[in-house]
């Protein structure tokens, strides 16, 4: 009995090491769309790095605008001509990645776009744009072929922050017909957002990648991680959200500050942020630097 005693009580620490260790782990959520150079979205996916691709970006849309979605040099969403790369294609990328357990995300908004909702019942129509055309809906005009996307990333950073809190009302309802819509959000770290701040009062995001770059109010400078820290537990103490994400630009070019070295985010940022319970992985700004960095090698086995 003594003997079995001693094997029993390491296999048990073992197995509890082991579940706060998977407890612990967090993943990579990248955006790729916005370079033509930056590999398809099969070879995105094919790398193992990540764990969710935000596809970037739907651009144009609301208050009566045509939506349109544009991808850089990477497809023509217009067109139906198969010499001219329709967007159509990427349909089987989307399903690759899916098999691999990725959530393949559509990012609506950005940095350069042209959208704003004009009042609640625009937020339902942008919604049931978003189902048709890119969800579990049906449409004779699907951007991105058949293939049915995760859910709805918003990258809103311009305009009023009017009737975002309604649009995620509205695709958060789709989910009570069976088939569920992830709702995830990048919002700027300055708390709390000036533009989707009311949406995600909400609760009804499932993850938020806050962005701590171009804000030196609240981002890394020059191996201080106070306000860092302090704008994390802010994030981490006031939102209702599955998951967050620290974002980061994947090399000292994909933004204007906020770059943080391998180094320091591995020996300071990580381990200051890691014990938030709610604490998700890394978001990075983009593939296309991450390309060009390796950041992601880098830092994939601390996060």
């Amino acid at each position: 009995m003594e003997y079995r005693a001693v094997v029993v009580i390491p296999l048990i620490l073992v197995v509890v090491l082991a579940l706060a260790v998977e407890l612990d782990a967090g993943g990579i959520s990248i955006y790729w769309g916005q370079n033509g150079n930056e590999g398809t979205l099969a070879e995105t996916c094919a790398t193992g790095k990540y764990e969710f691709v935000n596809v970037a970006f739907l651009a144009t849309f609301g208050a009566g605008r045509n939506p349109m979605i544009n991808l850089a040099g990477h497809c023509d969403p217009y067109s139906h001509d198969p010499y001219s790369h329709p967007c159509t294609a990427l349909s089987a990328d989307i399903k690759s990645c899916q098999a691999k357990g990725i959530k393949v995300m559509l990012s609506i908004g950005g940095g350069a776009g042209s959208y704003s909702l004009a009042s609640s019942a625009d937020a339902q129509q942008v919604a049931t744009y978003l189902w048709n055309n890119f969800l579990w809906g049906s449409s004779s005009s699907r951007p991105l072929g058949n293939a049915v996307l995760d859910g709805i990333d918003f990258d809103i950073e311009g305009g009023t922050g009017l009737h975002w809190d309604d649009l995620a009302r509205y695709l958060s309802s789709y989910s009570k017909r069976g088939k569920k819509v992830y709702l995830t959000a990048a919002p700027q770290c300055p708390f709390p957002d000036a533009s989707v701040g009311g949406a995600l009062k909400t609760g009804l995001f499932d993850y938020v990648w806050v962005q701590f770059y171009n804000n030196p109010p609240c981002q890394y400078s020059s191996g201080d991680i106070g306000n860092l820290e302090d704008a994390w537990k802010q994030w981490t103490s006031s939102i209702r959200a599955t998951k967050i994400f620290l974002g980061l630009p994947a090399s000292p070019d994909a933004a204007g500050s906020g770059f943080i070295p391998v180094t320091g985010l591995t020996s300071k940022v990580l381990p200051a942020i890691k014990g938030s319970a709610k604490y998700g992985g890394v978001m990075l700004w983009s593939k296309y630097y991450d390309d060009q960095s390796g950041y992601s090698n880098s830092i994939k086995s601390d996060v």
